[in-house]
């Protein structure tokens, strides 16, 4: 996980089409034939909820449109796309998760619930996910 010289948070992440890989689990693909997207710029967005996705990579990723959710955004409140699901790894944790769309030109962007998903953190001070401390850095899911 890396970080820019702006004070933002950029991480490598890959993502697969949870369909894909299904299809692949029971041999009506094969596994090379998995739509996958690896970039090293994600954008660790703690003000965001999910992950956010560039049209470019939904259309890449062959993702299927499952309805539209009203967002809140910088400039407002606006009607977004919703996708379904990829499983996102960063570092060797990974998570299903459903995506919404930006427009192209906006970084991919990884909110709260795959962070919290994943169980990584902000460190401010370094500026890079990290393993949640209270968990020993090690991946765990509070289950009360």
């Amino acid at each position: 996980m890396e970080t820019d010289t702006m004070g933002s948070v950029l991480t490598e992440a890959t993502l697969e089409n949870l369909a894909d890989l299904w299809d692949s689990q029971q041999g009506r693909i094969r596994p090379e034939d998995v739509r996958r997207v690896t970039v090293t710029d994600a954008l660790v967005d703690t003000g965001a909820t999910m992950l956010s996705l560039p049209r470019h990579v939904i259309q890449a990723l062959g993702l299927a449109k499952r309805h539209t959710r009203r967002v809140r955004t910088s400039s407002g409140l606006h009607d977004a796309d919703i996708y379904g699901t990829v499983r996102l790894t960063i570092g060797a944790r990974d998570c299903p998760t459903d995506v919404i769309e930006v427009p192209d030109g906006t970084p991919i962007l990884v909110g709260q619930i795959p962070l919290e998903a994943m169980d990584y953190v902000v460190d401010l001070r370094a500026r890079r996910l990290v393993g949640n401390p209270d968990h020993g850095g090690e991946l765990m899911y509070d289950l009360y």
